[in-house]
């Protein structure tokens, strides 16, 4: 049992450092598809917990109550599946984040962030 908790705590410690790089790391090793399911596998897991996102959003129309911490545990669940399907693709969490920012910070300063398409 003691063993147990000492296992606990020292995972506790690892979370608390968490950064891109860790999670993504973290998270590969509780993946358990097939290696030819690579790049599929994690991206239609990807879509279906979108759409369990976009249903629990779904529900506050339908019965008027916010439930933060549901919609939350399903985001959680899409950022698992974005963790994998960067591992497949060989990207790094990091800079895939980086770069979004950029592409982001870039069409705000050219007054494009409105809109649609992808190359503005």
């Amino acid at each position: 049992m003691k063993l147990e908790e000492e296992a606990k705590a020292y995972m506790e410690q690892k979370y608390e450092s968490l950064n891109f790089k860790s999670y993504q790391d973290m998270a590969a090793e509780t993946a358990v598809y097939k290696h030819e399911h690579q790049v599929i596998y994690p991206a239609l897991g990807l879509a279906a917990e979108a759409g369990e996102v976009a249903n629990k959003v779904k529900k506050i129309l339908r019965d008027g109550k916010f439930d933060r911490n549901a919609i939350a545990d399903e985001v959680g669940d899409c950022l698992w599946y974005i963790a994998a399907l960067c591992r497949d693709l060989n990207v790094d969490m990091k800079e895939l984040a980086k770069n979004n920012l950029r592409k982001l910070h870039d069409r705000k300063s050219r007054g494009v962030i409105q809109g649609s398409g992808d190359n503005r």
